[in-house]
């Protein structure tokens, strides 16, 4: 079967600005470079898997108007199929984004799907053809007749988790495999092994450039640990850290819906977002030589 991976998430434009440092109250500085284009966890991942090689279509809410275009134009050069949820008049967000020159540490400030509203439910037939799904909690509610309908054909389901959402449970009983951020958190301080009580058979947390911990429940329920380690990347040769952790989901997602076992597919993952925090942006590794 060809490999068709389905993300269902958030798209935004991001305004990427290179600062010596971030700036303190009531002060401005003076950029290093400007570059506008689209970001968001699902948008992103789904470009890094079709940089991969994976047919895949993005599920969002995009809407009508210039900002609107300019995002989707971005996604389709990058050879993603769009599914726009949001119909007539709409934007998607605008993230600022700050990336510190000397260390390549981003700063994000962005109001997320928190714009869109109420949106239509999905047609399912999207997943017609599926070989996995990635769902990023934003656009909950067509996330989750997504991963409902995912799991019921048998097409596995992958979170990535950057931070607990609001109804992010219900979400959660539909997913194989959670990965989250290292900032990950709870709602009730339980620790992050509990989210395999919620669903997810394996969850992984990743910690920057720190080996990636790996929790799974096998078929017995027996409990098992492990780590990925990521290839070591010097601290000089980090230009920017903006995306990493959506190239990790995404080509995680990417080797998933290939067929490859989720550990094989994490390392794919792990080792990608690697070398993308060697170029600026989430995408600049594509034309470097990380792309398959």
């Amino acid at each position: 079967m060809t490999p068709l991976l389905v993300c269902c998430g958030l798209a935004t434009l991001d305004v990427v600005q290179v600062v010596d440092r971030l700036p303190g109250p009531d002060e401005k500085v003076v950029a290093r470079s400007l570059d506008v284009t689209f970001g968001g966890p699902a948008a992103n991942a789904a470009a890094t898997a079709a940089a991969l090689g994976v047919r895949t279509v993005l599920v969002t809410a995009l809407g009508a108007g210039p900002v609107a275009e300019l995002v989707r134009a971005g996604l389709v050069a990058a050879g993603v199929e769009v599914v726009d949820l949001l119909a007539g008049p709409g934007a998607p967000a605008v993230s600022t984004v700050l990336v510190t020159r000397s260390t390549g540490e981003r700063a994000v400030v962005s109001v997320n799907a928190t714009g869109a509203g109420d949106l239509p439910a999905p047609d399912v037939d999207v997943l017609r053809d599926a070989t996995a799904l990635l769902v990023d909690g934003h656009h909950l509610g067509a996330a989750q007749v997504l991963a409902r309908a995912a799991s019921a054909r048998g097409v596995p389901v992958l979170l990535d988790g950057g931070s607990w959402k609001p109804g992010l449970d219900d979400l959660l009983a539909h997913v194989d495999h959670a990965v989250v951020s290292a900032d990950f958190r709870l709602p009730d301080d339980a620790p992050v092994d509990a989210l395999l009580d919620r669903g997810p058979t394996l969850v992984a947390q990743s910690a920057g450039g720190d080996p990636v911990r790996v929790l799974r429940v096998a078929p017995g329920g027996t409990r098992t640990s492990d780590v990925l380690h990521p290839p070591t990347v010097p601290a000089g040769d980090v230009v920017d850290t903006l995306g990493a952790g959506d190239v990790l989901h995404g080509a995680t997602a990417a080797a998933l819906a290939a067929g490859h076992d989720i550990l094989a597919a994490l390392h794919e993952g792990v080792v990608r977002a690697s070398e993308s925090v060697r170029y600026p942006g989430a995408l600049g590794w594509v034309s470097g030589p990380g792309r398959a």
